[in-house]
């Protein structure tokens, strides 16, 4: 009788065993990485919409989509296009869109102090060493005559915005040769693709710029890159993930899952870019349907956007840009950037899902 138990026991002791780890595999392809951090799916799917224009600074939303960080979290994502800042500003403060990239500009302090209310919650763009955001290149034909940032005196400079970011990290790197504005000819160009033609005919001898085209204008033998912007600037704020009141209030759970999907957005994109440890060409492959640069060879050539995969922003070099803009006389009213720039949510969700070393 014992023998005839065993026998019988044997095979469903088995199929006990197969259940139990297709068990473990539902639970490993599912939430079991969520139940972990504490951030379980939500129970009702959540529309999240994010007002993007296919800079490369949106890595981690285009990759945290498409790998399906956002879904693990029972989020929906909706990307939106604004044709200028101006617009997408009152959008993004009344609700109507719940998450932006930004860069640091005198018009955007500006209607913060008049009233928008925006917060600055992650890091979407700054400089790292050799992958600077904005870099400055020269006309291939004067690399004997430019040397060093000094040899800046005299010449033509494009830069694409005044009173913005890229004016911020022009002026830094005017302090750093030792020159004032009244050492250079600025030339404001708001196009960076003109400015390749520009070198091409030789009216400006020099550009901050920025990738593609830093990589796209060599390849051409218009200009080659001069120096680093970490040279001078090696903590710049350049954009930011930006945040509406009631997605950070009202909504916190669904804004606390967002931010835990965007950041490991952002972990796979250095994964395969800075660490080389990730899927190079799957990660490729997502910035060629997300941005306007579609070969997939260029992308292992340029200098990538860094993003702070801790979504950590240089708070004090946002400070600083402010009180340049003021200085200049640019800013309108006062303004509090303790209220601006919040840091809380993306430390809360670190503290959940872990620091990335």
């Amino acid at each position: 009788m014992n023998m005839i138990k065993k026998w019988w026991m044997a095979p469903l002791l088995v199929l006990v065993l197969v259940l139990s780890a297709c068990s473990e595999d539902e639970v490993q392809e599912g939430s079991g990485q969520e139940t972990e951090e504490g951030l379980e799916p939500l129970d009702e799917k959540a529309t999240v919409i994010v007002a993007e224009d296919g800079a490369a600074s949106g890595a981690g939303f285009y990759i945290a989509n498409e790998m399906g960080y956002f879904a693990d979290y029972n989020i929906e994502i909706e990307f939106a296009t604004f044709s200028n800042s101006d617009e997408m500003l009152p959008a993004l403060a009344s609700g109507e869109v719940d998450v932006a990239g930004g860069i640091s500009s005198a018009s955007f302090f500006n209607s913060i102090a008049q009233g928008i209310d925006v917060r600055m919650i992650a890091d979407k763009g700054h400089n790292t060493e050799g992958n600077s955001y904005f870099t400055f290149v020269i006309r291939e034909d004067l690399q004997d005559e430019i040397t060093s940032y000094e040899d800046f005196e005299g010449r033509t400079i494009a830069v694409s915005t005044q009173n913005g970011v890229d004016d911020y990290i022009f002026q830094q790197m005017l302090e750093h040769a030792g020159l004032t504005r009244d050492d250079v000819e600025f030339e404001l160009m708001g196009d960076f693709g003109n400015m390749l033609a520009a070198m091409g005919n030789q009216t400006i001898d020099a550009a901050l710029q920025i990738e593609p085209l830093i990589t796209q204008g060599e390849s051409q033998g218009l200009h080659v890159r001069f120096g680093d912007a970490t040279d001078y600037a090696p903590e710049a704020q350049i954009a930011m993930v930006l945040g509406s009141p009631d997605f950070l209030n009202e909504d916190r759970e669904i804004a606390k899952r967002f931010m835990a999907a965007y950041l490991k957005g952002v972990r796979d994109y250095n994964d395969a870019f800075i660490k080389e440890t990730g899927d190079l060409d799957k990660i490729i492959d997502i910035m060629t349907e997300y941005t306007a640069l579609k070969d997939p060879e260029t992308w292992k050539e340029v200098g990538v956007t860094g993003l702070d995969p801790n979504g950590k922003m240089f708070v004090e070099d946002i400070h600083n840009q402010y009180e340049v803009y003021k200085e200049n006389g640019a800013i309108k009213g006062e303004l509090n950037l303790d209220q601006v720039v919040d840091t809380s949510l993306v430390e809360e969700v670190v503290d959940l899902i872990g620091e990335y070393e």
